[in-house]
């Protein structure tokens, strides 16, 4: 139940800047990277196109983690609560917030990657096959069940990288804390 030190809701300006700060990161990087792609000269038209699948990745995940940073920025400043293991708050950290911001980056980055990476190494596989030549029509059916099922491996795989309810040593977080408590391990919500 504790995920921030204040349980007024997020600003619409914080939405806002969220979103833009993560759509300029992938439209900068997916067309910076088309553009390196456009000026290799020295890749055949073949493996062009099999990087090209690849680009999305890089600009999602990218995308994705300057999402969190923006709009968790304000827990890198003012921290997150530390609760003892009965749920009684200590107090405030910013060690904690940066653990808690920095891991749900991490899951945020690896969460596209089985989504983008694996339908381009899978379709090509479909696409060989004589029943998708004959019926070209299937292609787009097949593509989302693929992406769909990587969605469903994806999820689960990404959100158990790290626990919800994470714990932190007493002894690294600051000194005020460490005086408020005699226990030895205080636990933070990584938050979503």
């Amino acid at each position: 139940t504790h995920t921030h030190t204040h349980t007024q809701p997020y600003p619409v300006s914080r939405f806002v800047g969220g979103y833009v700060g993560a759509v300029t990161a992938a439209v900068s990087i997916a067309v910076s990277l088309n553009a390196v792609l456009g000026k290799a000269k020295n890749f055949s038209h073949g493996t062009r196109m099999i990087v090209q699948r690849f680009i999305p990745f890089p600009a999602v995940a990218t995308a994705s983690v300057i999402n969190v940073l923006l709009m968790r920025r304000h827990e890198l400043y003012e921290g997150v609560d530390v609760f003892e293991e009965d749920g009684k708050v200590v107090g405030t950290s910013l060690v904690a917030a940066k653990r808690a911001v920095g891991d749900t980056a991490i899951t945020r980055a690896v969460l596209p990657a089985p989504i983008l990476l694996l339908p381009p190494i899978i379709m090509p596989w479909f696409e060989k096959m004589a029943f998708l030549k004959k019926w070209p029509r299937l292609h787009l059916p097949i593509q989302a069940i693929v992406c769909t099922a990587c969605f469903g491996f994806a999820l689960p795989v990404s959100i158990a990288l790290f626990p919800q309810v994470s714990e932190v040593a007493v002894a690294d977080l600051e000194p005020e804390l460490q005086r408020a408590t005699s226990r030895t391990t205080l636990f933070y919500n990584k938050g979503l």
